[in-house]
């Protein structure tokens, strides 16, 4: 037992270390949070690599819990924050043909988040919010 007992003081010295220590990039980017629930006109950015950012015309819908539809076309980009980061799942049609996890930030009406494994970085920008006339 005393062989153990400075392994497990050394672990909680390194817990309690990592939860007073400052935020570092990652921490910076989990700040923010969604705007209102709702159907908005917005505009999606994506730039892959060093390449310049493309940019288009898409439509938001921003559920309650913060979790949003996004639309271009036939592409349909399902992001839902699970703890601290961001689940993006994208279809094509019904077909899911990506899904990742990423940290992200809520900046007023910017949504900014990344997938770092293939080197793409998106951000979402909210325009009018739409009232449906139903």
């Amino acid at each position: 037992m005393r062989k153990v007992l400075p392994w497990a003081m050394a672990l909680l010295a390194l817990g309690a270390a990592l939860a007073t220590a400052a935020p570092g990039p990652a921490g910076n980017l989990l700040q923010g949070l969604p705007p209102p629930p709702g159907h908005y006109d917005a505009v999606m950015c994506v730039t892959v690599g060093d390449a310049a950012a493309s940019c288009g015309p898409v439509t938001a819908d921003i559920g309650g819990a913060g979790q949003a539809l996004v639309r271009v076309s036939d592409i349909a980009y399902r992001l839902e924050a699970h703890a601290d980061q961001l689940g993006v799942t994208l279809f094509h049609g019904t077909m899911q043909i990506d899904g990742f996890f990423a940290a992200y930030r809520w900046s007023g009406t910017h949504l900014q988040f990344s997938d770092p494994e293939k080197g793409t970085r998106y951000e979402l920008r909210l325009g009018t919010r739409r009232f449906d006339s139903q």
